[in-house]
């Protein structure tokens, strides 16, 4: 009868875990499209300080380009980090509900502390994604209308 019970019980926590494991797969899938979206502009960034300028106004451009692919960077880079911590924090709250179940102890409130500063953080990094996206549409130039 107590395997039962144990079985019942790990069953019950895997329940519950279960979406917290599907947020795991959407915070890494936002992962890879951030870290896509630094390695593009690390890649512009490289290519436009080995590109020779012709003009000082070609070299303006480059700086300006370049300032705003560091302000980018900066951005995805925090996004980044407050996923990593998302997704952290949704990890310590699939182990705590274990811990729980398994050692007796009441883990609501340390859950849903966790949880809520794991949503918290996904919000900002969403938000520091967003301007990010922002600013590479603004910095968007067309050479030829169509």
């Amino acid at each position: 009868m107590l395997q039962e019970l144990s079985i019942a019980a790990v069953a019950h926590v895997i329940q519950l875990a279960v979406a917290p494991v599907f947020l795991l797969t959407g915070i890494g899938s936002m992962l890879a499209v951030m870290t896509n979206r630094m390695s593009r502009i690390v890649d512009r960034a490289r290519r436009l300080e080995t590109g020779p300028a012709s003009t000082p106004e070609q070299e303006q451009d480059f700086l300006t380009e370049l300032q705003r692919l560091s302000h980018r960077a900066r951005l995805i880079s925090i996004s980044i980090s407050l996923c990593t911590l998302t997704a952290l924090l949704v990890s310590a709250v699939i182990a705590i509900l274990f811990l729980g179940a398994f050692l007796a102890f009441d883990a609501s409130m340390v859950v849903a502390l966790l949880f809520v500063a794991a949503m918290l953080a996904f919000i900002v990094a969403l938000i520091c994604f967003l301007r990010e996206v922002f600013i590479a549409i603004r910095g968007l130039r067309f050479v030829r209308a169509v």
